[in-house]
């Protein structure tokens, strides 16, 4: 009973947010429920109410889930720094990258990627790239070795 269950994600603009996840990056909605509980205690939050989306792939669960959490009366954080920052730092993916980051772009999510391609064993390359998502998490995509 160990292994990262999921990522929750505060999000600011729910539709955004599921086009990117969801249409974006393939992620599937799992389910879409407000839960009532004592969120003030738990999370210092200003309601208690919570929206919860769960979005992972129903054909291997074990792989986590990406939460988007719709919460009342949230600051927004400053904008992400481009240079690495204490504390969280990225949500990495498997991804074929280019077909990605052209499926991002024609959904309007093409601003400020950055892409390279590392050695790998084998005399192969890696494809990455990273970009931000709605609501500043950054998000790395990493390819099969070619």
């Amino acid at each position: 009973m160990s292994g990262i269950h999921h990522a929750a994600i505060v999000t600011s603009d729910v539709d955004a947010s599921l086009r990117f996840w969801r249409d974006g990056l393939g992620f599937t909605e799992l389910f879409d429920y407000t839960f009532t509980g004592d969120w003030r205690t738990l999370f210092g939050a200003a309601t208690d109410q919570l929206r919860s989306i769960f979005l992972g792939d129903p054909a291997t669960p074990e792989t986590g889930i990406v939460e988007l959490v719709l919460l009342d009366d949230v600051e927004a954080l400053p904008p992400p720094t481009d240079a690495p920052a204490f504390g969280f730092f990225l949500l990495s993916l498997q991804r074929d990258v280019d077909a990605t980051l052209t499926t991002l772009a024609a959904l309007g999510f093409g601003d400020g990627v950055r892409r390279i391609e590392m050695p790998a064993p084998g005399g192969k390359k890696v494809a990455m790239a990273v970009l931000n998502a709605p609501d500043g998490v950054r998000v790395e995509l990493i390819g099969p070795p070619q």
